[in-house]
């Protein structure tokens, strides 16, 4: 079975379709690395003019955290005094 593209007007059951198809992914996979390179660069830029990338750090004293574990808060309660996510408590200590 071949792939004949009735739009692009190629055979991939022919030599000179399949080199069609191959030059067409190679253009499209160099594309993609140049678009790469670029957004890396804009990142690299934005970082030395300060940018700050990702979620805000969400911080949580630990020793409060173990504290109010130790008197017998739940993950639930201590996270609800500190107002931050369970987990975020848990990772903590």
């Amino acid at each position: 079975m071949a792939f004949v593209s009735v739009r692009d007007g190629f055979d991939l059951s022919t030599a000179s379709g399949r080199l069609h198809m191959q030059i067409i992914a190679a253009m499209s996979e160099y594309e993609r690395a140049l678009i790469t390179e670029r957004v890396v660069a804009g990142q690299v830029a934005a970082r030395r003019r300060g940018a700050v990338f990702g979620r805000p750090r969400t911080g949580v004293d630990a020793a409060r955290v173990r504290k109010l574990r130790q008197s017998g808060a739940t993950w639930e309660k201590v996270a609800a005094v500190l107002g931050v996510p369970r987990s975020v408590c848990q990772r903590a200590i």
